[in-house]
This record gives structure tokens, C-alpha cells and sequence, in this order.
């Protein structure tokens, strides 16, 4: 492992053309930054009021009031300008820039003299500085500052925000770190970790390194650190008296049970389990630290083998957001958060980085498809936090067990960290389309674009085409002015058992090597490689621990999860079954479904036309009679765009 064997794309030099993502990323940049930006202003009248501008504005002293929101509430203004840089890079928008240069300048007016900035702390209580880590996020809302900072100064060459992250940074290195009179902890939400690995790599500065590989260490090391922490509150009275808090109490909702090099399993809150291993990947590499990189791949078995939903969802449970024990996977009650999907996305890309294995890229294209791409509204101003996997609206309103659950995307939350995260993840598409190291450009995920990127001095420049992941057949075009001798390695999904490739015309063998073909040659203006991945349409079944799937099947096509929903195919779909034996048809979609691929298979339907008055059990057999139903299958990221209404991945099969 070499840091230097890996580079990033520079995402100037990207520009998405897909039919599907750039579509989502255009809507991204045209719609939701700027419906965003009135919301975290107060301006829209339909969301939940946010006040995240206005605490910076108070801040700086540019106005008066209290600060209002949760603790964490500085993080949505740092994703939403991660995600404005980010959008820079694909089309100038000088009044958007505008607006986030006087925001920033806003943000380092509230920062203080020794560097310190969280706005909840400078307003509500300035003495309490680092005195709760396990609960308050300073960390966290400093790391996603810093994360702003590197991107804004990547994406505009403006230092501003740079030189405000890399103050907090320099600041929070003084307070934490090893020597007596420092601190001996770390956040309850991780985020400083690999928020100080990127800004590492742009300033090329150690200190940050080493102060990420402290948080990393000393995680879950004994004495602990919050119970430390909180004795020190309890002797100056600065807490109050109401019993053990639920961080001390539950240490591995933190990942903080234990130091990591002896966990076994992925555990506690999925975002903060996501956001962690994120850092420690990057880490790995970077420092070529193998105890980290075998807990990296440790933990990643845990949580891909026995706790990811198959819409590449993590976090089971509602109760701490957090993962359940080993199959527990329900599917009306899922949590499965938004963010842990993209956190999912940012670990996979690092493990691609460190192990350069197709399996990584294979649930990060899971979760791009189907989770991240469903937490948007395809107007771009509604989101999805909760991604149930079956709904039935009637059962969620009446039971409380299902409060945490939408049966429609909603315009915005009073913990609005998913909406700004989803907004800067598909800004920031290019940085996964492609693993680029010194020996081999790796193709991850085959979302159209036009590239050029520099190999060994020269200028690579290539051109994918597709209608991915509607069609078959992906083609790359090299477009370089020179000749360039280097390998282009393409992902062969595990989906996919019989890919094929040609080049210019010539079929060539399609043996995989890590997941990935790999084709070494001097290549030439013209040349171009085609790549044919066959999209049948497949029928998957649990493993046998999953009770919830019992009985069921689930549908999909390449890498597209499939689902019911009422308004194709009516209400109770606990009543439908599909033929063990039925073929599928594709449709092509039509109106809000226009350039998608929907299924049709035959099934059935019990019909029965029993009153309220009829017994609840039945001892003969089930009351009614099996009809026939065409039954329609929509891609499940575009399910609740028509309006609520029943919907279910795992289906009955007869």
C-alpha cells in the first residue's frame, strides 16, 4: 500500500452525462441546493423552520437572538456548502457562489480568537466547551466544517473556509491528544476522523494525520474516556441529576465499547458506524496501518454478510438508529437512514482505495441505486430519512411502532441531516465512478461521463456511454490527443454472470481479477471498449435466519431493486402472490416513469368479500378465492412519487 498510488479525480474535469444520475445530480444542483438554501434561511413556509443560517448570523453578532435547533445543527450549513462547491465544479453559478462566499464569510466572522466554532456552545454555553463529547457533536459539526472547507477550496481554489477549518483544526489538535494536559477523548459522533484525513491530504500537514489516528486509537481505550468526562460534570454541577446518560450507559451505540481493534462485529448507531470505518479506511491507507486495514475488513464482513438490507440499507432498528443482532432485518419497521446509505457509499469507496476488490463497489453501487437514489423526490424537494422496505399507511398511522416511518417523503425534518447529505453526495458522484492509481484507472459504478485525468504526465481522456442501468451494454471511447499505455480494470458486477467485452470489435476474454477486468495496452484516440452485462431479471430469496422473508421473494434487474405499490397494483399486497414459474416482461414506463424500466409477471390475488362482522380465525381453510393479477414491478427508488399508498419489496411466491 502507497498513499501516493492513489489519486483523486478532479471533479472540474468530470462531468456526468447519464440518463439517470446526471439527471438526479442535475436536479440536485438546480433545484434542491437553491430549495435548501431557502429553507436553512427560514424562507419556506412549508418546512420545518431551521435556524442554522440564523445562528451564525448571531453569532457574528450580525444579529440577536437565541439559538434554536438540535446541538448538531451547524453541520446542515457545512454539507449544504460541500454540496455547493461540489456543484461549482460542474457549471459556474456566480449568484450561488456569491451567496456561499458571504455565507462563509458570515461562519469564520462567528469563529473565535483561539480558532473554536460551534455556534450552539458560543451562544448557550461558552464555559461548557468539550466538557460532553459523548453527546454535544462538537467534533462531528467541526468535521463536516472542515469537510466544506476542503471542497470549497478544491472546487473555487478560495482558501476562506480552508483557513477556517484548518483554525478549528489547529485549535482542537491543542485540546486533544496524548500529553497530560490535554484531552483523552473523542466524539460520540465520529465525523473529526475522516474529516482530518482529507484536510491531510490537501495541506499536507501531519499534525492532522496524527490527530486522526489518535481519535481512532484511543476510541473505547480504558479508563474511559466518557465516563471520565461525565464525573468531571457531576462534580461541577453542570449536569443535572436524572440518572446515567444513554452514551455512558450503551457505549457501543458509539462504537466506543470497546477499542476497535477488538470489536467483532458492526454495531450501535449505523451512521456513526459508517462515518468511522470511513476514517479508519482512509487511515489505513494512508498511514499503511494493517491492524486498521484487517479491522476494516473485519467489520466490513460483519455488516455486509449478516446486517445490509438488500436495498443496501443498514441500521435496522429505530431505537438508536442503530443495527439489531445478526438477520434481524425487518421490513416495515427498517430504519435504514439515508445518511447510513451514503456513509455505506464513503466506506466502500475507501475500502476501494486500500483493497481495490469489486465486492466494495458492488454495494456501493447497491446503495447508490436504491437508497440514495429513492431518498430524493424526483422534484427534488422531498426526502426520504426512514426507508422502509413494505408499507402499509393504514396499520402505520394507527401503531406506534411504525412513528419513525413516512408513507411519503417529507419537505424537510427538525434533524435535517439527510437532506443536505443526499445534496452533496450526488454532487460529488465522480469521486466513486472511479478508483484511480498509478498502475490501472478502476471503473467502479458506469454512470455516463466525459473524464480527463492525468496518467504518468500525460492526459487521459475518456468518454462512457450507456443507458445504464436501463440497457445492457456500456461503451468506453478513449479521446486522448497521445498515445497512453496504461490498464483500464472494469467492475464485472456480481449480478451479472455472463458479462462480455469486445474491443474495438474484437471480443476479448472476460476473466475477472478482483471483480474487475483488466485490459493493458497503449491506447489511442478511437479505441473503444464494449462492455456487455446482461440484465435478467432475477428472483432472490433470504438467507434462512431472516424471518422476515420467509416465503418471500424479491425482484431485480442488474443492479435495480423491485417493488409493488398500490397504485399499479391495488391495496393489500399481503393478499398478492407471484407465480413461482411466471416470466417477466419489461415495459417501458411512461409519463413519471418515462425512460424507466417497469416488470409485469402473472400472479394472483386472494379476493374475499368478508364483513366486519365475519370471525377474525377461520378453521376450514382461508376465506375467498385466488384470481388471477398482472402484477406491475417498479424500480423501488421511484416508489412514493405518486402519492401514499401501499408498497413491498418481499412478495409471496406460490
Amino acid at each position: 500500500m502507497s498513499e501516493r498510488n492513489v489519486a483523486e479525480i478532479d471533479l472540474h474535469n468530470l462531468h456526468v452525462l447519464d440518463p439517470l444520475i446526471g439527471k438526479c445530480q442535475q436536479l440536485v444542483r438546480e433545484v434542491a441546493i437553491p430549495y435548501q438554501w431557502e429553507v436553512l434561511n427560514d424562507r419556506n413556509p412549508e418546512a420545518i423552520p431551521s435556524h442554522a443560517v440564523e445562528n451564525f448570523r448571531i453569532a457574528a453578532g450580525d444579529a440577536r437572538g437565541e439559538f434554536h435547533g438540535t446541538v448538531f445543527q451547524d453541520s446542515d450549513v457545512a454539507k449544504w456548502l460541500e454540496a455547493v462547491a461540489w456543484s461549482l465544479c460542474q457549471a459556474p453559478n456566480p449568484e450561488l457562489e456569491k451567496a456561499a462566499d458571504e455565507l462563509i464569510e458570515l461562519i469564520a466572522t462567528a469563529q473565535c480568537g483561539d480558532g473554536y466554532l460551534n455556534t450552539y456552545f458560543i451562544l448557550n454555553a461558552p464555559r461548557e466547551r468539550w466538557s460532553n463529547l459523548a453527546e454535544c457533536h462538537e467534533l462531528y459539526c467541526a468535521g463536516h466544517l472542515i469537510e466544506a472547507g476542503v471542497a470549497f477550496f478544491q472546487a473555487t481554489g478560495k482558501r476562506r473556509l480552508l483557513e477556517v477549518g484548518c483554525r478549528l483544526a489547529d485549535h482542537v489538535d491543542t485540546v486533544f491528544g496524548p500529553e497530560r494536559d490535554q484531552l483523552h477523548g473523542y466524539d460520540g459522533h465520529p465525523e473529526i476522523e475522516l474529516a482530518l484525513t482529507r484536510l491531510y491530504e490537501v495541506t499536507h500537514e501531519q499534525r492532522y494525520l496524527t490527530l486522526a489516528h489518535f481519535f481512532v486509537e484511543q476510541r473505547g481505550s480504558e479508563p474511559h474516556f466518557y465516563d471520565i468526562e461525565y464525573e468531571k460534570r457531576r462534580q461541577s454541577c453542570a449536569t443535572e441529576s436524572g440518572g446515567l446518560p444513554w452514551m455512558l450507559k450503551n457505549k457501543a451505540y458509539s462504537q466506543a465499547h470497546l477499542p476497535l481493534s477488538k470489536q467483532r462485529t458492526a454495531t450501535g448507531h449505523a451512521v456513526r458506524f459508517v462515518y468511522l470505518m470511513t476514517g479508519v479506511a482512509h487511515l489505513a491507507r494512508l498511514r499503511q496501518n494493517d491492524q486498521q486495514r484487517q479491522t476494516c475488513l473485519r467489520l466490513w464482513q460483519s455488516m455486509v454478510q449478516r446486517k445490509i438490507y438488500i436495498t443496501g440499507a443498514i441500521g435496522s432498528q429505530s431505537a438508536g438508529e442503530a443495527f439489531s443482532c445478526d438477520y434481524d432485518l425487518p421490513n416495515d419497521t427498517a430504519y435504514a437512514e439515508s445518511c447510513a446509505s451514503i456513509g455505506l457509499m464513503m466506506f466502500a469507496r475507501r475500502m476501494l482505495e486500500m483493497e481495490l476488490d469489486g465486492q466494495y463497489a458492488d454495494v456501493m453501487e447497491r446503495a447508490l441505486y436504491n437508497t440514495v437514489l429513492g431518498s430524493i423526490a424526483f422534484d427534488g424537494r422531498h426526502y426520504f430519512y426512514v426507508n422502509p422496505l413494505e408499507m402499509h399507511p393504514k396499520t402505520l398511522r394507527a401503531n406506534g411502532i411504525y412513528n419513525h416511518v413516512s408513507p411519503v417523503r417529507r419537505p424537510w425534518f427538525g434533524c435535517a441531516c439527510c437532506p443536505p447529505n443526499i445534496a452533496r453526495l450526488f454532487a460529488s458522484i465522480g469521486h466513486y465512478i472511479y478508483t484511480l492509481r498509478a498502475d490501472a484507472l478502476y471503473v467502479n459504478l458506469y454512470v455516463g461521463n466525459r473524464v480527463e485525468m492525468s496518467v504518468g504526465g500525460a492526459k487521459l481522456r475518456l468518454l462512457m456511454n450507456g443507458n445504464y442501468p436501463w440497457k445492457d451494454e456500456v461503451e468506453i471511447a478513449v479521446e486522448s490527443a497521445l498515445p497512453i499505455s496504461h490498464t483500464l480494470a472494469l467492475r464485472l458486477p456480481q449480478w451479472c454472470s455472463a458479462p462480455a467485452a469486445s474491443l474495438n470489435g474484437e471480443r476479448i476474454n472476460c476473466e475477472p481479477r478482483n471483480g474487475y477486468l483488466h485490459i493493458h495496452r497503449t491506447w489511442r484516440r478511437g479505441d473503444r471498449v464494449k462492455l456487455l452485462l446482461p440484465m435478467q431479471v432475477r428472483r432472490v430469496y433470504g438467507y434462512p435466519q431472516v424471518r422476515n422473508l420467509a416465503g418471500k421473494v424479491a425482484i431485480e434487474r442488474g443492479p435495480l431493486v423491485y417493488c409493488l405499490e398500490e397504485v399499479d397494483n391495488g391495496t393489500e399486497l399481503h393478499n398478492v402472490w407471484l407465480h413461482a414459474d411466471s416470466q417477466f416482461s419489461l415495459v417501458d414506463g411512461t409519463g413519471l416513469f418515462k425512460g424507466k424500466i417497469l416488470l409485469q409477471a402473472d400472479g394472483v390475488r386472494l379476493q374475499h368479500t368478508q364483513s366486519e362482522e365475519a370471525a377474525l380465525y377461520h378453521y376450514d381453510k382461508v376465506p375467498g378465492q385466488l384470481e388471477p393479477q398482472r402484477l406491475t414491478f417498479i424500480p423501488w427508488f421511484s416508489w412514493a412519487n405518486r402519492g401514499e399508498g401501499e408498497m413491498r419489496i418481499w412478495i409471496n411466491e406460490r
